[in-house]
């Protein structure tokens, strides 16, 4: 019996890879860069399933280009804001991702990127690079305290909760704008809303998802509403934040930092006048990376395709109504 065909869009941990591969027959894209849209609709064409990251656009072009026997979609991460949803619900092609297993490693990151530029740690490790480091001086790169300080939270889901409970370890005040979200009584964290988030917070932690809505959600005018010595860090969408706004609130010192693990466009290009500022930390969107977390993320990513070549329900589908109860 021939084994299903499918494309990976990327090399993945080998935990979930080396499952993919027995069961299935896998063309998979060994390229650092992902395939282009030119390649994706070349090599779906007659697969029954997909395996794909962030970074590759499924809509209903790419699911015609594939044909009436793809069967699913695993998509390797959480987030899904590359997929639309409706396009391959209307295929009755179940779509899975790969929720909960990367909260802490992501919380733990935006809480190092929260502290990086608080305490203007990557500034320091520059000016000690560049030969400045001549004397110990009591004035020398002033950052931020952490307790007492009110840490803004913006999402409050998985990995905004998972914020809270590392800012109650520094004793910071947390408050959380979330319309969609109930209090949580295990959690000292008040709800609030936007404009008093944005007016009383030292720290803006960004944890909602990327939605119309909330595309370009800090622009100039939420930027006017910071405190000048608040500190914003993204580790959610590149989108939510307006590039253009940030650097005027930087640059002017309207805010005070900012950390990125996520940018618009991503990569950044590399004569973003973003680059530029001292006082912004940008990394190359890493907040789920500890091996761990990835080995998991793979092997539930290799479940869900799995699954749904087989015909079964997948562990995690993002689109449920698909199955007919």
């Amino acid at each position: 019996m021939s084994k299903p065909k499918v494309f990976v869009t990327r090399i993945i941990p080998e935990k979930g890879l080396s499952q993919v591969q027995q069961f299935c027959d896998v063309d998979l894209w060994t390229d650092e860069l992902p395939p282009s849209r030119a390649v994706m609709l070349e090599r779906v064409r007659g697969v029954d399933g997909l395996l794909c990251l962030l970074t590759d656009r499924v809509d209903a072009e790419l699911l015609d280009a594939a044909g009436p026997q793809l069967k699913v979609v695993s998509n390797h991460a959480v987030g899904f804001d590359n997929i639309v949803v409706p396009d391959a619900t209307a295929r009755g092609i179940p779509v899975g991702n790969t929720p909960g297993i990367l909260t802490d490693a992501t919380a733990d990151f935006a809480f190092a990127l929260l502290m990086a530029a608080g305490r203007r740690v990557v500034e320091g490790e520059r000016y000690v690079r560049a030969g400045k480091w001549k004397t110990w001086g009591p004035s020398l790169l002033l950052g931020a305290d952490f307790v007492g300080a009110t840490l803004g939270i913006v999402g409050f889901g998985r990995i905004g909760k998972a914020m809270a409970r590392r800012a109650s370890g520094f004793d910071m005040r947390v408050i959380y704008f979330d319309p969609l979200t109930p209090p949580d009584p295990a959690l000292n964290a008040q709800s609030v809303d936007m404009e008093t988030l944005l007016a009383e917070s030292d720290f803006v932690s960004l944890h909602t998802p990327l939605l119309p809505e909330t595309h370009h959600l800090m622009n100039a005018e939420t930027f006017a509403k910071m405190k000048p010595n608040a500190i914003l860090v993204n580790t959610s969408r590149g989108q939510i934040v307006d590039p253009q706004a940030l650097y005027e609130a930087l640059k002017s010192g309207q805010i005070a930092a900012a950390a990125l693990d996520v940018t618009e466009p991503e990569p950044i290009p590399m004569d973003s006048p973003l680059l530029e500022l001292e006082n912004l930390i940008v990394v190359p969107h890493i907040a789920s990376a500890s091996t761990t977390t990835r080995d998991k993320m793979s092997l539930m990513a290799a479940a869900n395709l799995i699954a749904g070549l087989k015909g079964e329900r997948l562990p995690t589908c993002i689109n449920p109504e698909v199955y007919k109860e």
